[in-house]
């Protein structure tokens, strides 16, 4: 099915270039149509499949048909530029992402479908990490799509910079991590302050069960929409586990780097501070190494990709938030320093590799404490890894006892503090 099947106007099809845009993917033709009509949708797509461009096209479309530039007479080349006679917008569409980085590549998609209109339509984007008041600059005379991180939203709301009043379309981008526990305080504030009327679009590569009900309850008779990945990770991914103590994982990655001779490797670490020590040993070594997390300017966290990307940068070390969005083409390796906290963080790390038919690594760490965790992420992930150890990087403590269970009596499972509380126990005896 071709985009002029879609039912997109004249004017909006001249904007997708045929050599980067030459026929519509599986899940823009079946979301475009969903979207247009008006109707709540829930994507589950991969990574790749093209999900930004299909909820971008029909919420320009709608916008177009809304307020459509009106053709001026005795120029086919000038269009006189309706909304330059508005004195103030409002946010008809509003998109919320995880990342500044995933913030940007949406804002751009947007602005390049628009550009063709001039000022006709305006799209701002807002995130943390830079100063708020150029943000608050360019929210003057409103603006018609907004596309913001929960936290800066927030903020711009506190500083009474816009209202959310007249949103009339949400999408969550990135839902899966939109609806964690993580952002769940400042989504619930934001969804406060919107239309309780308005369309819903949900996007993310994975649906995890634990965030099912609260989707559900935000979304009204939605269209659901499940694409499959064309080709299984398993396939063009190599996935290694490496049985070593937590210890010895800084050398062992220096040893992998040098012996394995991976020119380009992108390493997640658990914490802002182990990404910040662990790339600065790195360095010690003669590694050219950078730290990627969410306390770096957009400045750094810009350089840093640049650097990564054009290699003069060959390992950076960053969390799992602020790896959302990130699309470094023929990434050849992906290491798990630490363990991601869920199966649904496993996929999305190893997903930076083994993109667009390229082969790709995923090397995880398994270390004694983090064993029972590591057998829940091969679970959940349905494969089973020998666990190699390397000399000189053996794990010699021994794994802590299995965490007693009753026997699922309700009332009587021990909590999450008794858990730790037995987990510390264990570790103490080792």
């Amino acid at each position: 099915m071709p985009f002029n099947d879609l039912g997109l106007s004249p004017e909006l099809l001249r904007a997708l270039k045929p050599k980067t845009y030459p026929a519509p993917t599986p899940v823009q033709s079946e979301f475009i149509p969903k979207a247009m009509s008006g109707r709540d949708v829930w994507v589950t797509a991969p990574t790749g499949s093209g999900k930004t461009l299909a909820y971008a096209l029909p919420l320009i479309e709608k916008l177009h048909q809304a307020s459509p530039p009106a053709v001026q007479n005795g120029s086919s080349n000038v269009t006189a530029r309706a909304s330059l006679t508005r004195t103030t917008r409002t946010i008809q569409t509003l998109v919320l992402v995880p990342t500044r980085e995933l913030a940007i590549q949406v804002s751009q998609t947007f602005m390049g479908l628009t550009a063709q209109w001039g000022t006709s339509y305006k799209t701002t984007v807002v995130f943390g990490g830079v100063s708020i008041n150029p943000q608050m600059m360019g929210l003057r005379g409103g603006t018609d799509i907004l596309i913001a991180t929960p936290g800066r939203l927030i903020d711009l709301i506190e500083h009474n910079a816009l209202k959310l009043s007249h949103v009339q379309t949400l999408v969550l981008d990135e839902a899966d991590k939109l609806l964690e526990l993580g952002f769940q305080e400042e989504l619930q504030h934001i969804l406060s302050l919107l239309p309780a009327k308005r369309q819903n679009l949900f996007l993310s590569a994975t649906r995890p069960q634990s965030i099912e009900r609260l989707a559900r309850s935000l979304l009204q008779e939605p269209h659901e929409i499940h694409i499959e990945a064309q080709t299984p990770q398993p396939v063009v991914i190599e996935q290694r586990a490496i049985y070593t103590e937590a210890a010895k994982r800084t050398q062992l990655l220096k040893h992998l780097i040098k012996e394995q001779h991976l020119k380009q490797v992108l390493v997640f670490v658990a914490t802002q501070h182990s990404s910040e020590i662990v790339a600065a040993k790195l360095r010690v070594a003669g590694i050219a190494a950078e730290p990627f997390h969410g306390q770096l300017s957009q400045g750094k966290r810009q350089q840093v990709l640049a650097d990564f990307k054009a290699h003069r940068v060959k390992v950076v070390l960053a969390t799992d938030l602020a790896s959302r969005g990130l699309d470094i083409e023929k990434l050849p390796a992906v290491i798990n320093y630490d363990l991601p906290r869920s199966a649904v963080d496993y996929t999305h790390r190893i997903g930076r590799t083994g993109r667009a038919g390229e082969s790709g690594l995923a090397i995880s760490f398994v270390c004694p404490e983090s064993l029972q965790h590591w057998g829940l992420i091969e679970k959940r992930q349905a494969v089973k890894l020998d666990k190699e150890s390397i000399p000189g990087f053996e794990a010699t403590t021994q794994a802590p006892e299995p965490l007693q269970s009753n026997g699922g009596i309700k009332g009587k499972r021990p909590s999450k503090k008794d858990k730790l509380r037995q987990l510390a126990a264990a570790q103490q005896q080792t």
